[in-house]
């Protein structure tokens, strides 16, 4: 086998499909299905003629609070408008205007109106459609999960996988791995459950670095009331929905005079100390002045959900509190996918290629998904040529399986955070340790990072990262910016 690809979303499809079309031979291995395909907001990309990628570039930067790495970002921007004609290309069909131009949406902390959607507020899904069909035919597809990777001397050669209640070695010339973040750890997520950081611990064993695990975006508006959580896509805001506090006040004003079309942090910020200091449960998404003629046109998914829990949204409120939802840190890499590990490369929600900086700007992680899982999937058809032979052993990871809890959700201190490790004792080790002591060493407020013991900014931690290394040691260093190759 030429290229191993584990994971069961966008980048790991887009990874997949790049790889076999550079004359790899491929196999794409999932457990199940990833985030991608639960997205409702769309996918961001300068293509309007009021928009450029640089405008696009300075958006992400923005929301990033300063640990974004630039040329990364304008790399990203700047291969949108392509990303978008890819996709396109292997059958998605974007929403389209009654002109024929493309419908695009307006959302959180962008300056122009250049999110693209699929579907109305089921993107996500319409995309994993289209890329699922494109890989019949071309790439061999199994069920399994990830138990371990692979490593020959000093490079990754495989990986061992569970598949059918049997453990089976893989062998390949490189491996991406493309199997999301770590937010299903978190009791309110919107991601899936398998979303559990399994990729992320089994690249550490093998010997790559993570950075960033301290910053886990919360997502503004998920719903918190009886019944499951679910996401109340950040477009609606972008329509103008309003969100209000349990005195129908816009509280949102009195924080930032965009209000609703602040950054995510800002507000999932802003709805937590709301919460806090109040003792209420949720704060209220009003979309009652957008109709329901509006709603469930561009909305369908979203009016579905509440009235499965008994709500209407065109003359209700509705209960919303934040959720874990995407998480910033992972695997370091560079732009193309390269670990500091030969033969392993990571791309999407896995990776840290530094991007998001310290919250990722809405929309732009499917974005994210396409460009840098097709650079991952074309630089490991490269590095898949390069000979080798000889024994293999597994670098079995160190899981804990611990939910992440309350110590590091959108508010967090130094005494809860301490408390919380306490009570992990040797499972510390783990991924649920990593995160809490990542938290506990950034001591200032930046981004979806927010410590009530360091409310503010600090300059100085501008320029830092904190990194997990091989062996479980946490520990600050100068931020070293990824090559944009």
């Amino acid at each position: 086998m030429d290229v191993l690809v584990v994971g069961g979303g966008l980048a790991a499809m887009s990874a997949a499909l790049e790889a076999t079309a550079a004359g790899a031979e491929v196999l794409l291995v999932a457990a199940g299905g990833g985030s991608s395909e639960l997205a409702q907001g769309g996918i961001a990309a300068a293509v309007a003629p009021d928009d450029a990628p640089e405008l696009h570039a300075r958006d992400t930067l923005a929301a990033g609070a300063g640990l974004c790495e630039p040329a990364v970002a304008r790399l990203l921007t700047a291969h949108a408008p392509g990303a978008v004609a890819w996709l396109e290309a292997c059958g998605v069909v974007f929403d389209r205007e009654a002109d024929g131009g493309p419908a695009l949406g307006m959302e959180a902390a962008h300056s122009r109106a250049r999110v693209l959607h699929a579907g109305g507020d089921a993107s996500g899904a319409a995309l994993v459609a289209a890329l699922r069909r494109r890989l019949a035919g071309r790439v061999t597809v199994r069920t399994a999960r990830l138990e371990a990777l692979l490593s020959g001397g000093d490079a990754v050669r495989g990986a061992r996988l569970s598949e059918s209640r049997e453990l089976v070695d893989v062998r390949a010339g490189a491996v991406v791995l493309a199997t999301g973040g770590y937010a299903g750890r978190y009791p309110r997520s919107t991601t899936a459950r398998l979303v559990d950081g399994s990729g992320l611990l089994a690249a550490l064993a093998a010997g790559a670095e993570l950075a960033d695990l301290e910053m886990v975006q919360f997502h503004p508006t998920a719903y918190a009331g009886p019944g499951a959580t679910f996401l109340l896509t950040e477009a609606l805001r972008g329509a103008g929905a309003h969100l209000v506090d349990e005195y129908g006040r816009r509280f949102l004003l009195d924080v930032d005079a965009r209000a609703e079309l602040a950054p995510r942090a800002v507000v999932s910020r802003a709805i937590a100390e709301r919460l806090a200091a109040t003792g209420e449960r949720a704060v209220f998404l009003d979309a009652r002045h957008l109709g329901g003629e509006l709603l469930g046109r561009r909305f369908p998914g979203f009016v579905a959900r509440c009235q499965g829990v008994g709500l209407d949204p065109a003359r209700e409120v509705v209960p919303v509190a934040p959720a874990a939802h995407y998480t910033m840190g992972g695997i370091v890499t560079d732009a193309s996918g390269r670990t500091g590990v030969p033969g392993l490369l990571a791309a999407g929600e896995c990776a840290r290629t530094g991007v998001h900086g310290a919250n990722r700007l809405a929309s732009n992680s499917l974005l994210e998904a396409v460009v840098f899982g097709r650079r991952a999937g074309a630089v490991a058809a490269v590095d898949a040529a390069r000979p080798w032979a000889g024994s293999v052993r597994a670098a079995t990871p160190f899981d804990d399986g611990r939910p992440l809890g309350a110590a590091a959700g959108p508010l967090r201190s130094g005494d809860a955070l301490r408390r919380a490790l306490t009570r992990l004792g040797p499972a510390a080790a783990g991924l649920a340790g990593l995160v809490l002591r990542s938290a506990l060493l950034r001591e200032e407020s930046r981004g979806a990072h927010v410590r009530t013991d360091h409310p503010a900014e600090d300059p100085d931690w501008a320029g830092l990262e904190v990194v997990a290394r091989p062996g479980a040691e946490v520990e600050v260093r100068r931020r070293a910016a990824p090559a944009a190759a």
